[in-house]
């Protein structure tokens, strides 16, 4: 995986210096701090980066920390974050997950998996990455873009993103766990994409089984 990740690197670093991603950004703005890392891994989902970045920016700068989006009145969150996909419902769920953190761990959030899967709506991709960008402790935050390089190249045969992380954490050095998810989300956004992947500036084609799919004769 070592050598994957390398190669990733250069590719993305031949075409252009990829822009970071929105969570690398709020860890590096934010110092890392935990609470701002889990609330904008919430709102990230679904939503692009540059939008992300833009509107977490606004909400820490009205609400500081988790006792005041504990006690934010809802439609003010609401405005807040409107530019972003389905805001009524993450609105509801920041506030939920700010309130539990408040009540249950003394506004602490917890840098344990299974507590921080005990939060509303945070499911497995959340909490790892707030393991890795907040406490950069060794996790595999599988997102969507994880989850289709890692089928592309033939790492795993999986049809979800849980049975990916599982895959991947069996064949994984561990200290490359905290790695995995920037370098990936980043060549899924710049080079691996969804659809019409640049297939022709990538340094993995030899191994992909996706390109060797479309390419037989090659």
């Amino acid at each position: 995986m070592g050598d994957i990740i390398k190669k990733m690197e250069q590719a993305l670093h031949r075409e252009k210096p990829p822009r970071m991603t929105a969570l690398r950004g709020l860890q590096m703005e934010e110092q890392g701090d935990p609470f701002k890392i889990l609330i904008g891994t919430i709102l990230s989902a679904r939503t692009r980066d540059e939008n992300t970045t833009k509107v977490v920016n606004k909400l820490f700068a009205r609400f500081k920390t988790a006792d005041d989006l504990a006690s934010a009145d809802i439609d003010e969150i609401k405005k807040i974050i409107h530019s972003i996909g389905f805001y009524n419902v993450k609105a509801v769920r920041i506030k939920q997950v700010a309130q539990e953190i408040v009540e249950k761990f003394a506004g602490q959030v917890p840098s344990d998996i299974d507590k921080l899967l005990e939060l509303p709506g945070v499911g497995r991709k959340t909490a790892n990455c707030v393991l890795v960008y907040a406490f950069n402790k060794p996790a595999i935050p599988v997102d969507v873009h994880v989850h289709r390089i890692s089928n592309r190249l033939g790492l795993v045969n999986t049809k979800t993103p849980e049975q990916t992380e599982l895959e991947l954490s069996k064949m994984i050095d561990r200290r490359l766990w905290t790695k995995v998810n920037d370098t990936f989300v980043m060549y899924g956004q710049n080079i691996c994409l969804p659809i019409k992947p640049n297939c022709a500036v990538c340094g993995l084609k030899k191994s992909c089984r996706y390109y060797s799919s479309l390419n037989p004769q090659s």
